[in-house]
């Protein structure tokens, strides 16, 4: 019984986390750290990159989703979790440990250039959002 629900959780999370290829305004689309704010050019590649890579599960400007944590929280700041620390979990994964979503597995395809353009538009959530 519980297959099925999963199922329809992950295929919402996917269509709501698709809105950037369903012309839905997404991260990177005009809205940025600071609810709505423009965003910096320095962020533009990053937000775009997290919208394509890391939106389905951590939802719109890193706030979560049903099927993955709040990146905008002060379990990740940097003095908890370092820039490092999103290097190694796009390449290798995440065994879970702060919040009961599973593992996550890695993300092929996205560079350590990716990643760092993406933990800079994280950091720069964070910081809006007053987490450090």
């Amino acid at each position: 019984m519980k297959r099925p629900v999963w199922t329809a959780a992950m295929l919402l999370a996917a269509a709501l986390g698709a809105g950037v290829w369903w012309g839905y305004r997404a991260a990177g689309d005009g809205e940025g750290p600071g609810a709505g704010a423009p965003i910096p050019a320095s962020l533009k590649a990053g937000a775009r990159l997290f919208a394509i890579h890391c939106q389905t599960c951590h939802g719109r400007e890193a706030t979560g989703t049903g099927i993955g944590p709040p990146l905008v929280h002060v379990f990740y700041e940097p003095n908890h979790h370092p820039d490092r620390a999103f290097q190694a979990a796009v390449r290798n994964g995440v065994r879970q440990h702060h919040w009961r979503f599973g593992n996550m597995p890695p993300v092929p395809g996205v560079s350590p250039d990716d990643v760092e353009k993406i933990t800079d538009y994280v950091r720069a959530l964070q910081r809006a959002k007053g987490i450090y």
